[in-house]
């Protein structure tokens, strides 16, 4: 294994990661816009760790800068200096198209005749490798190796026949799979969600413009007040303080059910539904699931993502809710040499137990995910080792046995255990004394969407064609498809709204 690999390894946890945050600000008359943003990404930092990045905007001439490394150690008072502006994008990332590299880092800026633009992504394209391979047939020559440098190619061709608004729905139509866009030309701000509005995006209202985010969390430290989130198929575009929709799409809604799961922050509200009340009510569904079938003297999470879930189990089943575990919140960037021994100390670096608490106890450990369950052998041993009488453990998902192609970093098919293993090996190989995930139904429950969320990676029903995946060798577009068959079909559909 990579020195960096093991890195990974180290901080992933075990568990899949949303590629990146985005956020962008308009704010008329404001010079300094980037600061804002610097703290909207520090909102958005558990969304993205390896790379942080800002573009400002003023008069249309772009300035960016975007290294690797946490916020706090990107910026500071010199690099803010030169980023001047009234407006502004900015991105943390978690790389899953692309490596890990500075050159993958975004905002993404593109120079043309018809001005610059700058453009940050999360999300992953599932027609990227068709798109591109197509466009360097053409002639095309692309610095980097992510799919937000294939949409940025794409909307400035489209410039050539048209404004930015319009560029920037042909582009949308024909990019397949997960998408939230922000970016900014002229003295625009614009904010893009796909069909399926699988990736989260929300607008707030400043006093003196508005914020486009990943999440809702952002919008307190700015003093801004939630609008709305962004529609499936819409584009949102900003221009001297006002506001236009434009939908460029049908809607066909299937959100991310992981943001409610895992990604989100606990205090963020996506689509209408807060994301610590879903957690809680998973808990508590898993509670009811249980019914008389579980004894237990304790109920503790996995921290920090199983802790809500377990909550409302406590509070469903009456078994009291305990710290199992204390978290070391410190250990974020260690470099040091992969040894064998590291490797092995890696879990007990970030979670110590709490044996005062769990020493002879029939526990229920809640937590979110199992994905490789490396990570859940090694808490179920430790646990073990400090005198646990009984492990009984409750996930707050269903079994992952898919990978995800729409913008979480996912292990192949072959390394996610729910995709290998039975329920009844799953509990013998993490040596637990029982095993129960949320049913599928469970987690609609308590997200409250209904069929409107993408459960793909629980169940293979992926809600676009996975092109790349099947891309060979030949041709999947014509020009024509390129730059958008669908203008005719959603003439009406372009036309803004106030």
């Amino acid at each position: 294994m990579e020195k960096n690999e093991w890195v990974r390894e180290l901080l992933d946890d075990d568990k899949f990661h949303d590629e990146c945050g985005v956020i962008g600000i308009t704010s008329p008359g404001q010079k300094n816009v980037a600061k804002d943003i610097y703290f909207g990404l520090h909102s958005l930092q558990h969304r993205g760790q390896e790379s942080a990045g800002i573009a400002s905007n003023m008069y249309g001439n772009i300035n960016c800068y975007k290294e690797m490394g946490l916020v706090q150690e990107v910026f500071n008072d010199d690099v803010m200096s030169k980023l001047p502006g009234d407006i502004g994008i900015g991105h943390v990332r978690y790389s899953t198209a692309g490596g890990s590299k500075v050159t993958n880092a975004q905002p993404i800026v593109v120079y043309s005749k018809f001005g610059s633009l700058a453009l940050a992504h999360n999300g992953n394209l599932v027609n990227a490798v068709a798109m591109r391979n197509q466009m360097e047939d053409e002639g095309y020559i692309f610095q980097t190796d992510i799919d937000t440098e294939v949409i940025a190619a794409l909307i400035a061709r489209n410039l050539r026949n048209g404004t930015i608004e319009e560029a920037v729905q042909k582009t949308c139509r024909i990019a397949k799979g997960g998408f939230a866009l922000v970016m900014t030309m002229g003295n625009k701000l614009i904010g893009v969600r796909d069909p399926h509005g699988i990736r989260p995006l929300c607008i707030g209202k400043t006093e003196n413009g508005y914020i486009l985010a990943s999440e809702s969390c952002v919008f307190a430290l700015q003093g801004a007040k939630f609008v709305r989130d962004v529609k499936p198929g819409e584009m949102v575009v900003f221009e001297d303080g006002e506001m236009k929709s434009y939908m460029y799409g049908p809607e066909e809604y299937r959100m991310c059910s992981f943001e409610y799961v895992y990604f989100a922050r606990t205090d963020s509200h996506i689509d209408g539904v807060g994301v610590y009340q879903s957690r809680r009510e998973a808990g508590r569904i898993l509670a009811r699931e249980d019914k008389e079938d579980t004894e237990a003297d304790l109920v503790i999470a996995v921290p920090d993502s199983g802790t809500v879930a377990a909550i409302g189990y406590a509070e469903e089943s009456g078994i009291p809710f305990g710290e199992g575990f204390i978290k070391n919140r410190y250990v974020g960037r260690t470099f040091i040499q992969p040894t064998q021994e590291m490797r092995e100390l890696s879990v007990m670096m970030k979670l110590n137990v709490l044996r005062e608490n769990i020493e002879g106890k029939k526990i229920v450990m809640i937590d979110d995910s199992i994905v490789r369950g490396t990570t859940s052998v090694k808490i179920a041993k430790m646990l073990r080792d400090n005198g646990v009488k009984e492990i009984h453990m409750r996930i707050s998902s269903p079994p992952v046995a898919y990978p995800c192609y729409m913008g979480i970093d996912t292990p192949d098919r072959d390394k996610l255990m729910a995709a290998n293993k039975t329920i009844e090996e799953m509990r013998e190989h993490i040596g637990v004394d029982s095993l129960k995930f949320l049913p599928v139904n469970g987690l609609k429950s308590c997200i409250g969407l209904g069929d409107n969320i993408c459960t793909a990676c629980f169940t293979g029903d992926y809600p676009v064609e996975l092109i790349d995946q099947n891309y060979k060798t030949n041709k999947l577009f014509n020009d024509d498809r390129m730059v958008g068959e669908y203008d005719d079909i959603h003439a009406e559909d372009s036309k803004p709204t106030l």
